[in-house]
């Protein structure tokens, strides 16, 4: 058996090691010609760092990272609403974690190539389509030194959200977009708070920010970096431009007062290293991911809004299972079925949910509750409790609820 891997992100590569540590021959196939560092912060959450863990990773990571003590939402005047323990400190056996997703990625990229070879891990290839028989798949590729064609015993798209095959199995694909843009960037500066902290502000109607530091020490003067992203609902469909280079004069002017008496937003966005701007966008989950010898994963399967830190964990873990299901059932095409009907509804509910119960509709709710003003008593209009309930409910829908 060999499976062509076609995408060398997150998935991808988790993907290609978890068929090493069974004796499945694999070759990934990378559009860009050279795998760098890039992007800005992403958080592990348990689920996925024990799918890194599995791969003999996790230390790394660990070591890369910084650890995340607690969880902590704010109102937009600065007022905590609510906070929890994460990770190890809310009795996980593995951490919650916050890096940069340029650090995980090479990780995943070197111990990619280390283990299975560099004639394995292939760059400068991008998929252009694919045609399959009895016995086979054949894949096209454009390369900077002209077509090519390759043929595997399956074909597993991990190439995104804007995947070339999806596009071929739905002409008819689009992204959703429902009027939410963003803006990400990081910033070196002293810790926050207990500096390992994963904070939210505000909600998307009137302002939202996330922050949380993803390196430690970054220079000599105690700095950590600082990862921050602002969400914001706007009136129109137009949306930004992906991963390009933002203007601060486009959101600025809604953080321009959110000074508190323990951070100041304004001053933390100002400072940023860099400023890039992403719509908030998705994909309205399939019925179908596997058509014979070819099936979906990761982003190509089921692009989610960046919230509740999912992503990258639903991707580790269709890698995992469809390895399982490769090594376990006896033919390739009733191994796709089998993987498909053990991720399809799970990862379609996380889709879903992202939209209209995110971790940071606590914030929402609390906004919806005491109106946009600053409160006196919170509990005068909603409990501890049932804040607690409803972080809890998306744990429950993402999987990693604690289960001890």
């Amino acid at each position: 058996m060999n499976i062509a891997i076609v995408g060398g992100g997150i998935a991808g590569l988790c993907l290609a090691l978890n068929l090493h540590r069974r004796g499945i021959a694999c070759t990934v196939y990378e559009r860009v010609a050279q795998v760098k560092e890039l992007g800005v912060g992403i958080t592990l959450l348990p689920h996925a760092m024990k799918e890194f863990a599995a791969l003999g990773i996790e230390q790394e990571l660990e070591a890369q990272g910084i650890e995340n003590l607690e969880s902590c939402f704010y109102n937009r005047f600065g007022q905590l609403i609510y906070k929890e323990p994460r990770g190890r400190y809310a009795g996980y056996d593995l951490p919650e974690v916050g890096i940069h997703r340029g650090r995980l990625h090479l990780t995943l990229y070197k111990a990619a190539v280390e283990r299975l070879g560099a004639d394995r891990v292939i760059c400068d290839h991008r998929c252009t389509g694919f045609a399959q028989d009895a016995t086979g798949v054949d894949i096209q590729f454009e390369t900077s030194n002209g077509p090519r064609a390759v043929r595997a015993d399956a074909l597993i798209a991990c190439d995104g959200i804007n995947s070339a095959v999806r596009k071929q199995l739905y002409p008819d694909d689009r992204i959703a977009f429902a009027g939410i843009n963003t803006w990400r960037g990081v910033t070196r500066r002293k810790p926050i708070l207990t500096g390992r902290s994963y904070i939210r502000i505000g909600s998307i109607y009137t302002g939202k920010i996330v922050i949380y530091p993803i390196v430690n020490d970054i220079d000599d003067q105690g700095n950590q970096l600082i990862n921050w992203m602002t969400e914001i609902q706007g009136d129109s469909a137009q949306k930004n431009d992906w991963n390009e280079n933002g203007k601060i004069e486009d959101f600025y002017d809604i953080y321009k007062d959110w000074t508190f008496d323990w951070l100041d937003v304004a001053a933390l966005i100002r400072d940023s290293d860099v400023v890039l701007e992403y719509p908030m966008v998705d994909k309205d989950p399939l019925q179908q991911w596997t058509f014979g010898r070819v099936t979906l994963a990761g982003d190509a399967a089921h692009p989610m809004y960046p919230r509740g830190s999912n992503g990258s964990a639903q991707g580790a873990i269709d890698a995992r299972t469809l390895a399982d299901c490769l090594q376990r059932e006896a033919s390739v095409v009733e191994a796709l079925k089998a993987y498909e009907a053990a991720r399809l509804a799970t990862t379609s509910r996380v889709v879903l949910t992202n939209r209209s119960n995110p971790p940071d509709f606590i914030n929402i709710k609390v906004e919806e509750l005491v109106g946009d003003k600053p409160f006196d008593n919170l509990d005068d209009y909603i409990t501890q409790d049932e804040l607690r309930a409803l972080s809890d409910s998306y744990k429950n829908v993402a999987g990693f609820a604690l289960t001890k």
